[in-house]
């Protein structure tokens, strides 16, 4: 089996509302507004989960067991590149603006909204935006820290 090459293969979107986070509809998906064209190359960050072990040994035990505890998930964020003149993006996510990013993987990020593609949707409310230190030849950037505000599905199915 062929390897996907991620480049231009990833659609992140914010969407303000979802009523079933497991079967996105292509209506709430396509009411969203798309982020990839202006996320930076790596400004997606922080959406893998970190899994807590919760420790099981006893006294007696000559081995440390565990099992699976809470799930977090820690540096959530968006970094963007800013733009002229009416910058949705920026002008949308603001402190406490609340909502769903939205990850479509493995297809080219061109392709429309369709049923029974994959995603993952996570249930999201923004922090303060965060303008980046001016560098030499760079464009102007920004970060909204996200918050992950309960459980999100990360094997939902377009419906």
């Amino acid at each position: 089996m062929p390897d996907i090459v991620v480049d231009g293969k990833t659609r992140v979107a914010y969407v303000p509302t979802i009523a079933n986070i497991a079967a996105p509809t292509t209506a709430e998906l396509n009411a969203g507004m798309l982020l990839q064209s202006t996320l930076t190359a790596s400004g997606l960050a922080g959406f893998a989960p970190d899994t807590a072990k919760v420790d099981t040994s006893s006294l007696a035990s000559t081995f440390n067991t565990a099992v699976n505890g809470k799930s977090s998930f820690d540096g959530t964020q968006l970094t963007l590149k800013k733009q002229t003149g009416t910058d949705t993006i920026h002008d949308t996510l603001v402190r406490g603006t609340t909502g769903y990013i939205v990850i479509r993987r493995s297809i080219a990020e061109s392709t429309n909204w369709a049923t029974s593609q994959k995603v993952s949707v996570y249930p999201i409310e923004c922090g303060e935006t965060i303008y980046l230190d001016p560098e030499e030849n760079s464009v102007e950037r920004y970060t909204i820290p996200l918050t992950v505000s309960s459980s999100p599905n990360q094997r939902a199915t377009v419906a």
